[in-house]
């Protein structure tokens, strides 16, 4: 296994190669654009966290004598807890070679991964990774797509690092990647490019 950091710009973007694949890792992590190099996290505890069971501690006798109360205490605890275990913690595009791409996204406590999605995409199937724009408000924002072709004819658009969203230089690093690995195109070609 080959672990490298290819941008030192952005330092949650891993690439890790295996022998038959190659992972493009973002974590949920960003430094900060002050120049101060600090961790901006995307998820994490608060000081929330430990007045939980303390109002708990505090209020037990008001919430365990009505039926209602612990109804409703119950709801807000189950809520809060099922916020904390589904933070997204790293999403990857995971490339087989010689048979697809699959969308991972990790989700659980910090350090602790409790859920794993995951969307394969057969080579057969695939028709073309790109990087396209949308608007989010008033700003641009850039992501990947892998666009999928259904046995029936249908074409379905799938983006990965959907939750995370990820500056362009990373997401041109994995398309350049994916590019080169899948499509056997070198870097600079572009899939519009005519043969004069």
């Amino acid at each position: 296994m080959q672990h490298i950091r290819p941008l030192q710009d952005h330092p949650e973007f891993t690439i890790r190669e295996y022998s038959g694949w190659t992972e493009y890792r973002v974590e949920n992590w960003r430094l900060a654009r002050d120049g101060s190099h600090k961790v901006v996290r995307g998820y994490g505890w608060s000081w929330l966290d430990p007045l939980i069971p303390l109002v708990t501690a505090v209020c037990w006798q008001t919430i365990s004598n009505t039926r209602l109360y612990s109804f409703l205490y119950t709801l807000l605890i189950g809520t809060y807890v099922y916020s904390k275990c589904t933070n997204v913690l790293w999403e990857s595009v995971i490339v087989i070679h010689s048979f697809g791409i699959q969308y991972e996204t990790h989700r659980g406590l910090p350090g602790i991964p409790l859920l794993m999605s995951r969307h394969f995409i057969p080579l057969t199937c695939l028709q073309d990774f790109v990087i396209n724009e949308g608007l989010h408000g008033w700003n641009v924002r850039y992501y990947l797509a892998a666009l999928e072709q259904s046995p029936h004819g249908t074409i379905s658009l799938h983006v990965p690092f959907e939750n995370i969203l990820p500056h362009f230089p990373v997401l041109l690093e994995v398309y350049q990647e994916v590019q080169e690995m899948v499509f056997q195109r070198p870097s600079g070609a572009s899939t519009d490019e005519q043969p004069h």
